[in-house]
């Protein structure tokens, strides 16, 4: 009876066992498959596209594809790369400043509409971004802030579309990429923290931005980096308030929306005929360079989550998405 209770046992763990590598197996396949397929596409000549023989490598490796997509996606070289990077690392460091600090105030400053201020940045982070757009750009392309402007102008007002500061402002005033979301994040993780670091702060003569910037920031390290990351990505792949408000801002983003589209097809594919002396070229050619493309401008991204992936997934347990 016990060995036959002990068979049952292990072929039960077998055939669990053979279920769980066929579904993971079947599960990398069905992630990996889109990535597979790109091999043969933005590695082979551009004359070998289309070739029904080609299926999973090239009939000759070749890097045609990303030559041309560089010319396209970063038409002043590295520096367009250089540019884009410290855009995003320059807002990430706005949105991280100021978001950690309203969200501490949220999480230890009570006052009378402190519940319908926090219920406000959560409403913002629901609402969709194109409903609040027109406001945004009238406010921006007439912008008076408090009537001030007096002072600076005789027109009163300033048109900041197409300015870089039209994207700072956005960061300062809370309204930057996903920063409502940032905002609760650092408040949950803040009154997660306890007060009696602060009341121990307190005693020892720390006032309450001295305890912020003593006390609760070196604490707030694994929000911070979590939050460090999110930004950075999600500015660097911002296109929606690049293309309306900085449209000359010669991002990659930008570059890439605005190049590869349905229209610019036959642009895209006189370019790369005439760059390379191509005799005939199809609209395979036109999505292999648009792929190359998309990979060049992913690199950046993919050297960040492989320094921060790990830091990421250790720290959102202490981000408030959790628990």
């Amino acid at each position: 009876m016990s060995n036959s209770y002990q068979i049952k046992q292990k072929i039960k763990e077998i055939v669990t066992s053979v279920f769980l590598i066929l579904l993971i197996a079947g599960l990398c396949f069905s992630i990996l498959y889109p990535l597979l397929k790109l091999v043969p596409t933005i590695f082979s000549r551009i004359e070998d596209l289309g070739n029904p023989n080609v299926i999973w490598l090239p009939q000759k490796f070749s890097i045609t594809s990303f030559k041309a997509a560089a010319r396209f996606v970063m038409p002043a070289g590295i520096l367009t790369l250089v540019k884009t990077v410290l855009y995003a690392a320059l807002i990430m460091l706005i949105q991280v400043f100021f978001s950690a600090m309203v969200g501490y105030a949220m999480a230890r400053v009570k006052f009378v509409f402190s519940k319908i201020a926090y219920f406000l940045v959560v409403l913002v982070f629901l609402v969709p971004r194109q409903s609040l757009l027109l406001a945004q750009y009238i406010f921006f392309k007439h912008f008076d802030f408090l009537g001030i402007m007096n002072v600076f102008t005789s027109r009163g007002e300033v048109d900041l579309i197409d300015n870089p500061v039209t994207l700072v402002l956005l960061a300062v005033f809370g309204f930057g990429v996903n920063q409502s979301l940032f905002i609760f994040l650092f408040a949950q993780f803040f009154r997660n923290i306890p007060k009696e670091l602060e009341e121990a702060a307190g005693i020892d003569g720390c006032g309450f931005i001295r305890t912020y910037f003593r006390i609760m920031i070196p604490n707030a390290i694994p929000i911070i980096s979590t939050v460090s990351i999110l930004a950075f990505v999600w500015n660097y792949a911002d296109i929606y308030y690049t293309n309306y408000f900085y449209s000359d801002a010669g991002l990659m983003s930008t570059l890439l929306s605005k190049t590869f589209v349905g229209a610019n097809k036959t642009y895209v594919l006189n370019a790369v005929q005439t760059w390379f002396g191509i005799p005939a070229v199809n609209d395979f050619a036109f999505d292999a360079v648009k792929q190359a493309g998309v990979l060049i401008y992913l690199i950046p991204l993919l050297i960040v989550y492989l320094i921060g992936q790990r830091k990421l997934v250790q720290n959102m347990e202490n981000s408030g998405l959790v628990g």
